[in-house]
């Protein structure tokens, strides 16, 4: 856990517009550390998806730079598995193919018989066995978020990239999945970094939480989370966790309004 993994050094970006230049990050510098999960959090529009994009490889900052063990992030790559809202899964392709689907490209490509092997032991970790030659269209939301996180962690990322994983689906199913993500990552230890506007469950999740502000985003605070691992339910009534959740939603609704004074002067 002491050895930094991703490196965000003095990081910015400028968006065009009709009318110049959108600061949406201004000068980020944070780290996160091998086997870290760290959640990022903010006002909806701040930044916090280009924060991941960028480790992702789909942008590059405008100035400063973001690392992955000392090296730059030059674009997209095996080492990092993404997972979207909207679930990232093909509609044309069974469970079992679109968990099969990156074990075939070039870049993760293994044996056939390895191929069965990962895909057999992912549906069986993530509950879908049974629904092996079922199209997505056939399960439930819950369901494809599974599949979506089966079909990231095949090709074996040694960084989970979430933004918002569970954020359509209601809140059972969402808590399960939380658990369900938190078993997984006991016995895969990945290096995570989650996209969320849930305050408790970036305290659930997480080791530390990064907070940002009104766009463009900056580091308002970096908040190490008291709990360790493996972590339950019931960690949700320690009054620790409690006063944590008081304080950043506190932390969250000042940025929320600093965003809405933005808008007025804009209009003005």
């Amino acid at each position: 856990m002491n050895s930094t993994r991703i490196t965000f050094d003095r990081v910015s970006v400028d968006f065009p517009t009709d009318h110049g230049p959108m600061r949406v990050l201004d000068d980020v510098s944070f780290e996160i550390a091998n086997g870290e999960f760290v959640s990022i959090i903010g006002p909806s529009g701040c930044g916090k998806t280009t924060l991941m994009n960028i480790v992702g490889g789909f942008v590059q900052p405008t100035s400063g730079r973001v690392l992955l063990d000392g090296k730059p992030v030059q674009g997209p790559g095996p080492d990092r598995g993404v997972i979207f809202q909207e679930y990232g899964v093909f509609p044309w392709l069974t469970v079992r193919q679109n968990i099969a689907f990156g074990l075939k490209l070039s870049a993760s490509k293994v044996p056939a018989g390895e191929r069965d092997a990962v895909v057999a032991r992912y549906m069986k970790l993530m509950g879908l066995a049974d629904f092996a030659n079922h199209f997505p269209k056939h399960l439930s939301g819950g369901m494809r978020q599974r599949l979506a996180i089966a079909r990231a962690y095949a090709v074996r990322p040694e960084f989970l990239l979430m933004d918002e994983p569970f954020g359509a689906l209601d809140a059972q199913t969402r808590s399960a999945m939380q658990d369900l993500l938190l078993e997984v990552l006991q016995t895969e230890g990945k290096t995570v970094m989650l996209i969320t506007h849930s305050v408790e469950e970036a305290i659930y999740l997480s080791s530390r939480i990064v907070v940002v502000t009104a766009r463009p985003a900056r580091i308002r605070t970096i908040i190490d989370v008291p709990f360790g691992y493996p972590r339950a339910e019931n960690v949700h009534e320690d009054p620790r966790f409690g006063e944590l959740r008081a304080h950043i939603r506190d932390l969250v609704m000042q940025e929320y309004a600093a965003q809405a004074r933005q808008a007025v002067r804009l209009s003005d």
